[in-house]
């Protein structure tokens, strides 16, 4: 999940989705409400650990930390080398995980397909959106909090995609940050908004999903699998990114704002390629013979 965030049009989500931890991850999610808050205060920390599934969230957040610090720098590197092979390969996986995931599906119906091919349309109309014009009002950064992080917990749906159509991803992810980082605290005005709009999404939408769970649970796998199809459209190996510069300080950077796709050509490049999506769908074939790609109850729960 921590290298799925430098990868642009993949979210964290879509990795715990097809990894067979997304049920757990917004069940934990959840848990922390006011009887956890009851609990902190007390100091009763067994009970707290218990009902939030610390052991769970402390292992995964500890993985995403790593993958940031190591896997990440490393698919920064062979973006910069290769991005058709790298694009390649996780398309292949994605390819391959839609079939796994749409297998927890407990029974078809007219309702589910609905459901997947309303996911797939939502996810490529996202990806085909132009982007709007920065907003710095306080109650539309608290919004850009709220989808930001409520799109990085659904899967095929990137948060910094979406901060980006918002029009507020370089205000953001960007200048405020780092802004911050070289201890400007005048940028908070920017930040604090967002964290709060961060967190109320965050609990909000982990409620909201585990009832989908519980009361709609094929329905919602059906909507989750359409969303990670879509997103093959951003994930497709073979396209042109479009640039905008933009500056920070007296710094120049660019951003991605767009993509024009193409079909690959009859070269030894493709093939390489081709491989590598091979190697990637082969690679969600061996996790689930190994068992690591289960299932999740339909409650929702751990």
């Amino acid at each position: 999940m921590g290298a799925a965030n430098v990868i642009p049009g993949v979210s964290g989500g879509t990795v715990a989705f097809v990894s067979g931890i997304y049920e757990r991850l917004i069940s934990a999610i959840k848990s922390c409400d006011q009887e956890a808050l009851r609990l902190l205060f007390k100091g009763r920390w067994r009970e707290l650990a218990a009902r939030i599934d610390f052991s769970f969230l402390a292992a995964l957040g500890t993985g995403v930390a790593v993958g940031i610090l190591t896997l990440a720098q490393l698919l920064k590197i062979l973006f910069k080398v290769y991005p058709i092979g790298v694009w390649a390969f996780f398309f292949g996986l994605i390819v391959a995980s839609i079939f796994f995931v749409g297998r927890r599906i407990k029974r078809w119906s007219p309702m589910v397909v609905v459901c997947l091919v309303l996911g797939i349309a939502i996810a490529v109309g996202i990806s085909l959106l132009s982007p709007a014009s920065q907003d710095e009002r306080p109650w539309y950064l608290f919004l850009c909090g709220i989808a930001g992080m409520s799109s990085m917990i659904v899967p095929g749906i990137s948060g910094s995609f979406v901060l980006l159509l918002m029009g507020n991803y370089q205000l953001i992810m960007i200048e405020s940050i780092s802004e911050l980082a070289s201890g400007n605290l005048a940028v908070l005005k920017t930040l604090v908004p967002v964290g709060l709009g961060a967190i109320v999404g965050l609990l909000a939408l982990s409620h909201f999903l585990s009832w989908i769970f519980r009361a709609f649970h094929n329905e919602a796998v059906g909507l989750l699998t359409g969303f990670v199809a879509g997103s093959l459209l951003v994930i497709w190996p073979w396209k042109v990114p479009i640039m905008q510069t933009f500056t920070v300080g007296e710094k120049v950077k660019e951003k991605v704002i767009g993509y024009d796709w193409n079909l690959p050509d009859l070269s030894m490049a493709t093939l390489c390629a081709v491989l590598l999506m091979i190697a990637g769908a082969l690679l969600v074939l061996l996790l689930e013979r190994a068992g690591a790609v289960k299932p999740e109850p339909s409650d929702g729960g751990a």
